[in-house]
């Protein structure tokens, strides 16, 4: 019986780093809005056209942009998460930019996703100021920036 549990935990291991690996975690709804059926990640918001779910994920920088400085600052790039690239808007003015960022370089993510047809975007990566809104962050090379 102990043999049966251990393999059984062994299993369910495995496949949570498998996913890990895909790049992809969880997805919540926020608030009161509406929520993914059944869906628990990246692709299944992309698919199904929905926005402001907090995702948590793992991607590979595919392309760093130019920072966005209209309005609130944003450190702007794309991101590979699994067999799709989504845009990461970062804001510099509320959190710190991630500094030597390079195509190819692997970024933890936690952030709302909003939808659009070029594969989503997310943001409110870091934390809201007037604590309203869920905490964001990215990780890059063992730091975290909120």
């Amino acid at each position: 019986m102990k043999k049966i549990l251990l393999i059984i935990i062994v299993a369910a291991l495995s496949i949570y780093e498998a996913v890990q690996e895909q790049g992809v975690s969880t997805a919540q709804p926020l608030g009161n809005r509406k929520t993914v059926p059944q869906a628990s990640d990246l692709q299944a918001a992309y698919a199904n056209r929905r926005s402001d779910l907090q995702i948590q994920g793992v991607g590979i920088v595919k392309k760093v942009l130019r920072d966005d400085l209209k309005g609130s600052k944003h450190q702007k790039f794309i991101l590979q998460v699994g067999g799709q690239t989504v845009l990461v808007a970062h804001n510099i003015d509320l959190a710190p930019r991630i500094a030597g960022l390079r195509a190819g370089d692997r970024v933890e993510f936690y952030g709302e996703y909003e939808w659009n047809d070029r594969g989503g975007v997310i943001h409110w990566t870091h934390r809201d100021p007037q604590g309203r809104h869920a905490s964001g962050w990215l990780k890059h090379h063992g730091k975290t920036y909120q």
